[in-house]
């Protein structure tokens, strides 16, 4: 008994050497998938990004892998990050944490929950800067989406929020979309692509969303794999 399964283990331990051997072959031949050739892009952000008030695969996370898997984009994981909600400073207070070693991309999308409660513009861009800065320091490629306050805030108010996202893109080299609902501005009014509270997308609406930030996400792919 003994020397027959002392055999059976030689021979098991032949087979995993031999084995083990063939896939090393076939990774470095090129025939194997490896986790390098994958990229998990972190989407980041409050309900916009989180889907409220949708069906899951109507959210824009689920629409914007689909989008990618049409567009080849290749082995890409959309994450969602959203938090329904959220303010940049919640954004803030949860970067570092979000950023697993995993992530090899962002996409911020953090403000509008910022101006609906009048929060201090000023404070908004510190917030919106130390995600960022957290996100340099995780050395990923970054999207920064930004948003536009309606004009009924005031033009002060108005022109020292909207001057945030374009600056900071600037500040650090990120690709940037100037505004999260810009596919919806276009050929019919706005309201046909909210859902009942005037605030977040329908499916359609996020279809259409996806339509302009989906080229984005596919030149934030092509800089995190060079």
């Amino acid at each position: 008994m003994s020397s027959r399964y002392g055999g059976l283990g030689a021979r098991s331990k032949a087979r995993g050497w031999i084995g083990a051997t063939f896939c090393v072959f076939m990774v470095a031949a090129g025939l194997i998938g490896t986790r390098a050739q994958a990229l998990d892009v972190l989407a980041f952000g409050d309900s916009l990004t989180q889907g409220y008030g949708l069906a899951e695969r109507d959210g824009l996370v689920p629409q914007l892998s689909a989008w990618l898997d049409a567009h080849d984009a290749g082995d890409v994981r959309v994450i969602n990050a959203g938090v329904s909600g959220d303010t940049t400073a919640g954004g803030k207070a949860r970067i570092d944490w979000a950023l697993t070693p995993d992530v090899d991309a962002v996409i911020v999308e953090l403000g509008a929950n910022d101006f609906l409660r009048g929060i201090d513009p000023a404070q908004s861009r510190a917030n919106l800067d130390a995600v960022l800065a957290s996100a340099r320091r995780a050395e990923v490629e970054i999207l920064l989406v930004g948003m536009r306050v309606p004009a009924n805030y005031g033009a002060a108010y108005q022109a020292e929020f909207n001057a945030i996202y374009p600056e900071l893109a600037e500040a650090y080299d990120t690709l940037y979309m100037p505004d999260f609902f810009e596919g919806l501005a276009q050929d019919v009014p706005l309201t046909s692509y909210l859902q009942a509270d005037g605030l977040h997308p329908t499916a359609q609406g996020v279809a259409r969303i996806v339509e302009v930030l989906g080229p984005q996400v596919l030149e934030l792919v092509a800089r995190a794999r060079e």
